[in-house]
């Protein structure tokens, strides 16, 4: 008998804020749909990128404050794929400049996971970015 597995997929760190700031009303139909129905990770270069944005005031939680209220509210696991993976994946990576999305890619792409992002430029370019 088959059994039904959840999708795995990465958020944006776009995502996390609005998630995580009850904007829900900003994510697609789609992106709610593999939210609801999959198993939410995030990169650690997502927490990093979320301590910046905290430090430079343009949002007012910590990043682990952030990341621990959603991981008890819906289940999200940080990545703990090696980072010489990830990096050896984002040097072939030349579409972005943004470290912080080329490394966020990269990782998803390694595994194989899909990517929810609002970003055009991500969506251009990775073909498992659900939005």
């Amino acid at each position: 008998m088959a059994r039904n597995r959840k999708a795995l997929v990465y958020l944006d760190t776009h995502v996390i804020v609005w998630l995580y700031a009850g904007l829900v009303d900003k994510l697609t139909e789609s992106s709610k749909t593999a939210i609801d129905g999959s198993e939410l990770f995030v990169s650690q270069m997502v927490r990093l990128e979320l301590q910046y944005i905290y430090e430079i005031g343009r949002i007012k939680a910590r990043a682990d404050t952030i990341l621990n209220s959603l991981a008890k509210t819906i289940g999200l696991k940080i990545s703990d794929i090696a980072f010489s993976q990830i990096i050896e994946e984002a040097l072939t990576l030349k579409w972005t400049r943004d470290v912080f999305d080329r490394l966020l890619v990269a990782e998803a792409k390694t595994l194989g996971y899909g990517l929810i992002s609002a970003d055009w430029n991500i969506q251009s370019n990775f073909k498992q970015t659900i939005w």
